[in-house]
């Protein structure tokens, strides 16, 4: 079936210039189609106000309201973002769900004589992509998942892997967060659980089914963000290798790669009253006081022996069908060299 004139499909994202949502800055900040630029027809405090009169007042109030905050919208942007574009140019508009307000842009452009198109369905129909192609996807890949106990060094071997070329899927770094009760990163929000899922979908669809995905092992939840299901159930019915390195270097990693953690006492001891459901008032207490006396390492060597190692031969087992078989990676030291070279030895063994 034609698509009609000045429509266009999902499929069709790659044959434009540009695509714009014209979303309130609100709605974009929640989630958009990757390289899309905001150019709201109605900011946040007008859509709220357009809305209020829709409800309270009558539809027609609203729209007369809406189409003279729109036209001035539409002609600000025309003026500061499109003077410079050719009559060749192509962009594609959306909206939530390819209504009034990328019509009425579309339409604008149109007039003006550039080939623009908006989006069938909009937002809602990418949305509904994302989503479909998350839960297709993940069985499609072979994926290898890099097991370990907290401080073993797995996201620093997945970089040397990618620095030597393998395909990894960094989850921790998509949802900027390193996945434990101390994983929270310094000054940098998680992205919303849409914007997360739209760049794993992004990620997902470049792999190539023809070689090995490696990837660490996940719980249910990185942060306050959800790893869908159909990623999480595959990853844990893949194969295995387990990075086992000794408990000294675990503690140098943890001191030099969550050294910033000293420099927030109040916190740090948020954090460890976190763990409430897992230890007794003493032992958070205690842990409290070597927060307060900036005893890092005497608190980290206390998280591995009493939280994360217990936790970690609990869950593995349990969470991961085939850890029992996992592959050892024995390293001595955690220094960029040693990860280096086993790195290229998984690359060089897991075909």
């Amino acid at each position: 079936m034609q698509t009609p004139r000045g429509i266009a499909r999902i499929t069709d994202l790659a044959d434009f210039d540009a695509i714009i949502d014209v979303r309130s800055p609100a709605e974009f900040a929640d989630d958009h189609i990757p390289g899309a630029i905001n150019c709201p027809v109605l900011d946040n405090e007008q859509r709220v106000q357009i809305g209020t009169i829709y409800k309270q007042v009558s539809a027609f109030e609203a729209r007369k309201l809406g189409a003279a905050m729109v036209a001035e919208n539409i002609a600000r942007h025309l003026y500061k973002h499109f003077q410079d574009k050719p009559k060749d140019w192509r962009p594609l508009l959306y909206c939530w769900r390819g209504g009034q307000r990328s019509g009425s842009f579309t339409t604008w452009m149109r007039m003006i004589g550039w080939d623009a198109c908006q989006l069938e369905g909009g937002y809602k129909v990418f949305r509904r992509h994302v989503i479909d192609r998350i839960a297709e996807l993940p069985a499609q890949l072979r994926f290898v998942v890099v097991c370990g106990a907290t401080g073993s060094g797995k996201t620093r071997l997945l970089d040397a892997l990618t620095a030597q070329g393998a395909q990894v899927l960094d989850l921790e770094g998509l949802a900027r967060h390193r996945g434990s009760v101390l994983g929270r990163l310094p000054g940098i929000d998680q992205p919303s659980q849409k914007a997360f899922e739209t760049e794993l979908c992004a990620q997902l669809s470049r792999i190539s089914t023809e070689r090995p995905v490696f990837v660490e092992a996940e719980s249910r939840k990185i942060g306050v963000l959800q790893v869908p299901e159909p990623l999480i159930e595959q990853m844990r019915a893949s194969e295995c290798v387990a990075v086992e390195a000794s408990r000294d270097a675990r503690i140098d990693f943890l001191l030099g790669d969550y050294a910033y953690l000293g420099d927030d006492v109040q916190d740090l001891q948020e954090r460890i009253e976190c763990l409430r459901s897992f230890h007794s008032n003493a032992t958070l207490d205690e842990w409290k006081q070597l927060a307060a006396a900036g005893n890092l390492p005497a608190l980290f060597s206390a998280f591995i022996d009493e939280h994360y190692d217990p936790l970690y031969k609990r869950s593995q087992n349990k969470n991961y069908a085939r850890f029992a078989d996992a592959r050892p990676i024995v390293l001595n030291d955690l220094a960029p060299g040693s990860l280096a070279e086993a790195a290229g030895d998984l690359i060089r063994t897991i075909t």
